[in-house]
Order: C-alpha cells, then structure tokens, then sequence
C-alpha cells in the first residue's frame, strides 16, 4: 500500500497468516506485559504514587502471586519498568530477573514525552538506559510507552520522534503499538527506510483500563469484562496462529478474584499446545530472524496529495 506520511506507523501491509512463523512446534506467540509503573498521571511517578498503599501490595503478595503463577506455567514474561523503579528496589529486580524474566524500559520516571520541554525526552531515555543498565547488569532491550489514566486515548505516548531515538540507540523492540496484531516495523523515517520492530499491544486487554479506572473507588471496575476479552482473543488468536499480548500490573490483577481471573486465563491458555510464552525479547529476536526488515518492510512511493480543503 502506498505510504502516507503522518498517517500511519507502518507499511500497512499485515501478514497472512501462514506467512507467521514462529519456533518449530509452537503455534503461537503469547506476550505477557507486567506493568511496573504507578504513575497516576502523564507527568510521571511522583512521592504521593510510591506511598499509596496499592502500588506496596502490588509490589510484595501481588508479586509473590504473579511469580508463582508464571513459574507454575513456565511463563517468562516482561516487565515494563521506569528506571526510577528499578534504582529504588533493586532486590525486586534480581528476584524477577532471577527466574528468567525480562526487564525492559518504561521511562526515567514512566512519563509521557508529549510534556517533556524539547530535547529533554533523549536525556531522560539515556539517563534511564543507564540506570537500568546498572541495576540489572545489561542494557534494556525493549522500550514502552503504556498509557496512563489520564491519557485522552489509549495509544500509549510514543511518536515518530520516540522511535528515531530508540533506533539510534539500539533498541531491538518497541513494546506497545496498535497497527497490527502481529509484530511489524514502525517506520520513523519512510524517505530513509528508518524502522523499529514493534510488538503489538491493545487497550481492551490492558488491566488498566478494566480495575481501578479512571480512578480507584469510582466504581467502574469490570474484571469480568476483562477475562472476557482475554478469552475471545486468546482463542481467536491461537486459531489463527498469530500473536497475544496481555498487559496486567501486580498492584491491579494482584488482588483476590482479579488475581484469579489471570490464573484462570493463564492455565486455560497454556493448557493449549504450541503456545509460546516468551519475553519480548525473545519474541522480537525470533521475529527479526525469520522477516528481517530488509525484506518485510515493503514501502511503496506514496500518492497522496493534500489539497487546501482537505480534512486531512
């Protein structure tokens, strides 16, 4: 499809799917996203997100739970975490890393970029880069942007810009992006071919937008809604051999039965044969391997011409 600059973040041109390989003998990819950030706003994690005493539970039985639940299923999920968490609780970083999970960037202080002053979203991506770099001994493979409550859509708080900067500094993957349901190249730049793999990520299976949202006690949680999202897409998904991401956080799925909601989602998916339930590392490295961006990025001139009384 002819490419249109500032309309989309991709080529547009999704896979079918039995062009979807994923390692011999899996069916399909499931990506787990656990959501480390307790900013209760775009401007990034404040002392008022660290004292409130949901973000404590979620970081201690919600935790516990999540790690039993994942090593009881050999899951290894991915852990979105802004770098000032990973400086503040070292000892939970080693014991997520520990049993073969990926801890990969969400920020300095999971902020929105959109508020930062110009030039300063490149100091705090490298200043988070460091710090992560320090604490788990590697430098962070992948980088999300999640949405927060206060986002006036949930497509997260990425741009071409974000992209740019995550190409030039190595990044292997972007982790949450919305035009496709299968992994695909973000394009920052069309004219220089400029692309980063992303994984695919969508509101409607983020506890985010189910448990405790917009606000906790407002009385509009919907954990049923939740599974029942989880289910319909996992089974469509699977079917079709293709990719699922569900996004949790410990502070939110954590608690009583929206902990055994996850569980039984989890159980019932890995129950199937073939599915592939591997970080996002591991994920993109597959995916770089068997469609390279030298061959799957398939960009066409674009035709699009804006004239003075176009919406567009």
């Amino acid at each position: 499809m002819p490419w249109k600059e500032f309309y989309t973040t991709s080529d547009e041109i999704g896979l079918s799917d039995a062009e979807i390989l994923w390692p011999t003998g899996q069916q399909m990819a499931l990506g787990l996203t656990v959501n480390l950030n307790p900013a209760g706003a775009g401007k990034g994690i404040t002392a008022k997100d660290l004292a409130y005493p949901t973000w404590h539970y979620g970081l201690n039985e919600g935790l516990d739970r999540f790690l039993s639940l994942f090593a009881e299923l050999g899951i290894r999920a991915t852990f979105a975490t802004p770098a000032v968490i990973a400086e503040g609780y070292p000892d939970v970083i080693a014991r997520i890393l520990g049993q073969g999970h990926e801890i990969a960037a969400q920020g300095l202080y999971g902020e929105d970029p959109a508020l930062l002053a110009p030039g300063v979203e490149a100091e705090h991506m490298d200043r988070a880069a460091e710090a992560l770099a320090r604490v788990t001994g590697a430098a962070p493979q992948g980088w999300f942007a999640l949405s927060h409550p206060d986002d006036r859509a949930a497509t997260g708080c990425a741009t071409d810009a974000t992209i740019a900067l995550l190409k030039a500094r190595g990044y292997s993957y972007f982790g949450n992006g919305l035009a496709d349901d299968a992994p695909y190249y973000w394009v920052s730049d069309a004219a220089k071919g400029e692309a980063l793999l992303t994984l695919p990520y969508y509101y409607h299976f983020d506890d985010t937008f189910f448990l405790m949202f917009p606000r906790e006690g407002t009385g509009l949680e919907r954990p049923q809604a939740l599974l029942n999202n989880w289910r319909a897409e996992f089974r469509a998904q699977y079917r079709r051999g293709r990719y699922f991401n569900l996004c949790v956080s410990p502070a939110r799925s954590g608690w009583g039965h929206r902990f055994d909601n996850l569980a039984t989602l989890l159980r019932e998916a890995m129950g199937h044969p073939g599915v592939w339930a591997a970080s996002g590392a591991e994920i993109a490295a597959h995916w770089q391997t068997v469609q390279p961006v030298e061959t799957s990025l398939k960009l066409a001139p674009s035709i699009w011409q804006d004239y003075e009384d176009s919406l567009s």
